[in-house]
């Protein structure tokens, strides 16, 4: 096994570890919210899952355009899980609902700053392990991890809510200080570009907005299924904790373990025709996810964790293809950016349309996936010219 292969690996396992604490939240979300804080409304509920998005989306062009400047990403990741792990153990604390999204917001500045920066080291690698590869294994230990946190959350939330919050910090300590010691950097000597170098770069690649437009439009339908489809399942269809995290596994195993022999589909086939593809069929799955049963769920979230693994290797694959070696940081910066943005108006949508039709129907649920899975469908429809007048984007 080669050095970048070494590399590679420690690189997923840092990726799959650092998105366990983050949906390790969703099974436990009321309680977190609703169950500290007494009387809070369905809006403000859904701050908790945008405060931190707030933060990434803030701070995530910061943390791109310097590493690519300075070439330093194995310090900025050890320092980004360190802050993490200090914002995770305060939450624990008994702070008032302000204060307490204040610290999720330092923790989404900490951990995109971490996750953008090794899936930038992952491109790093490409070149020696392939990007079909290094993308399918970053993208397989991402949607694992969020895969395993949802049921784990669960089961470590169950007795105490806060106690996600405890592992959560340990966890995050930890990667601290191996990343510190173990990643490697950039090789010494490679040319940085200035600020105005990465500016022209990346107006040269503008085809990134392709990807960069379908990341958001697929994170946004993501925070209104870890909020909005969370708190479904648990008013309406009377899920606790445990059940919400094994029916959020049902969608993201699939997701997680389709990904990696997706992106190497996307060597084979246009991965553009793979991204258009699988968000339709997403879209369509997640119209239904708001008239679903006790009976229903499951299959639909297994059915869309399988598209959504279509959608999503290919547009990492693309990212990498497209985008220009001395930026690479800034590249992925912008498409966790575009990813944040769609994450931080989700859960905010999610919470404005429930108020909007709990006054005019019965189940407001229904019509808010109805409106989610319509902007993936439009997406689709919007960028389907290209498909006719360009092979591959």
């Amino acid at each position: 096994m080669t050095r970048a292969d070494h590399q590679i690996l420690l690189i997923t396992a840092c990726i799959f570890c650092l998105m366990l604490p983050v949906t390790g939240m969703v099974p436990v979300f009321a309680e977190l919210t609703s169950g500290r804080y007494s009387g809070l409304p369905i809006f403000d509920k859904h701050l908790f899952m945008s405060a931190n998005m707030v933060g990434a989306l803030l701070f995530v062009p910061v943390a791109g355009v310097l590493s690519d400047r300075l070439g330093h990403r194995r310090f900025m990741i050890a320092g980004a899980f360190a802050v993490n792990a200090a914002a995770l153990w305060m939450m624990q604390g008994d702070w008032s609902y302000p204060l307490y999204l204040g610290l999720r917001f330092i923790e989404g500045c900490a951990h995109i700053t971490s996750l953008s920066l090794l899936m930038t080291l992952a491109m790093d690698q490409a070149r020696h392990v392939g990007s079909g590869r290094s993308m399918g294994l970053t993208g397989m230990a991402l949607t694992l991890g969020v895969a395993l946190g949802a049921p784990v959350g669960g089961i470590v939330g169950e007795t105490d809510a806060l106690d996600v919050f405890f592992y959560g910090a340990f966890l995050m300590g930890a990667l601290a200080i191996l990343s510190g010691v173990l990643l490697r950097d950039l090789p010494e000597g490679m040319s940085r570009p200035g600020l105005h170098g990465l500016a022209s770069s990346l107006i040269r690649t503008r085809l990134l907005a392709v990807p960069y437009a379908f990341t958001f439009v697929d994170r946004l339908t993501v925070g209104f299924i870890v909020s909005t489809l969370s708190l479904y399942m648990g008013s309406v269809l009377g899920f606790g904790p445990r059940e919400i995290g094994i029916a959020m596994m049902l969608f993201m195993l699939p997701f997680a373990v389709l990904t990696f022999p997706s992106a190497l589909l996307a060597r084979r086939f246009d991965p553009f025709a793979m991204m258009l593809t699988g968000s339709f069929l997403y879209g369509l799955v997640l119209m239904g996810m708001g008239f679903s049963d006790v009976e229903s769920i499951d299959g639909l979230m297994l059915a869309g964790g399988v598209v959504a693994a279509l959608m999503f290797a290919p547009s990492l694959v693309m990212v990498t293809r497209l985008a220009d070696p001395l930026n690479r940081a800034t590249a992925m910066a912008g498409f966790n950016l575009a990813g944040s943005l769609g994450f931080l108006l989700g859960p905010l949508l999610g919470g404005t349309l429930l108020s909007i039709f709990s006054g005019m129907t019965d189940n407001p649920y229904g019509p808010t996936f109805l409106v989610a899975g319509m902007l993936e469908i439009g997406c689709v429809l919007l960028f389907l010219p290209w498909l006719r007048n360009s092979r591959t984007p």
